[in-house]
């Protein structure tokens, strides 16, 4: 229980890695805030954290609204008097050729992605820096250390998460917070990857299970990643365990990428 008497917020943890991150922190010890946009899928994952034992309550976000995320913010504070954890999961795609994309699609994906992963830890970070001690993970990805031929603004939303990243790290150091962010790979389980097999299917003129064959090949551990794989990793980022870790963008693509 490396996260007991901590109050943790996950924004977009109403289904898929949101909820599986939610519920890992939760079975460290810590009570949630399910930040989430969509109530009816926050209610479920609140259920499910309340059904281990921990406290956990709901806040409908936007997290494009910088009112809701100070709302957010002040929401966890009157619940549980304090935020120790803030995970950035919220997070969209948008697929289309770099001849495609519009400026209202890069400025949706920018939003989501990026904007948000900013002012969210800004929403928290004066708390965290009167407490003297905080912690911050984001969801970049693979993505965005590669760049990426059919979502583009989506390779450079996670390559921007991974620089504010090492600014919050940088910023957040003289006040004992840390902040690092994560960079999954193929995980095969989720909304956002159905939509993306389809629409790369689509382009190169195959289906999507020719696709999934193929990205299953090239995945050195031999096996598709689940929310779960990630989950793990930032509940070891939001402990202790990881006290001297900062400003750094961890792999956990199975391989997939080594750098």
């Amino acid at each position: 229980m490396e996260l007991e008497g901590q109050a943790a917020i996950v924004t977009g943890a109403g289904r898929g890695i949101g909820r599986a991150i939610a519920l890992e922190l939760a079975s460290l010890g810590a009570d949630v805030v399910i930040a989430e946009v969509l109530e009816q899928n926050a209610e479920q994952v609140v259920g499910e954290i309340r059904a281990l034992g921990r406290r956990a309550i709901a806040v409908q976000v936007d997290v494009t609204a910088q009112e809701d995320l100070d709302t957010m913010a002040v929401r966890a504070l009157a619940e549980f008097g304090r935020i120790d954890v803030l995970v950035n999961n919220a997070g969209v795609n948008w697929f289309g050729s770099v001849l495609e994309v519009t400026e209202e699609n890069w400025d949706f994906v920018m939003d989501v992605n990026a904007k948000a992963v900013f002012f969210a830890s800004q929403a928290v970070l004066p708390h965290m820096m009167a407490a003297k001690r905080g912690n911050i993970v984001s969801l970049a990805s693979m993505a965005g250390k590669l760049g990426s031929t059919y979502s583009v603004a989506y390779a450079a939303s996670k390559a921007a998460v991974i620089s504010i990243t090492r600014s919050l790290a940088l910023s957040g150091a003289p006040y004992g917070i840390r902040a690092n962010c994560v960079c999954p790979g193929y995980i095969h389980s989720t909304d956002m990857w159905r939509q993306v097999e389809t629409g790369v299917a689509r382009a190169l003129g195959q289906t999507p299970d020719e696709i999934n064959a193929q990205r299953l090949k090239s995945i050195p551990l031999g096996r598709w990643q689940t929310p779960e794989d990630v989950a793990k990793v930032i509940g070891y980022l939001a402990s202790e365990r990881s006290g001297y870790i900062t400003g750094e963008a961890v792999n956990v693509s199975g391989g997939l990428v080594m750098h």
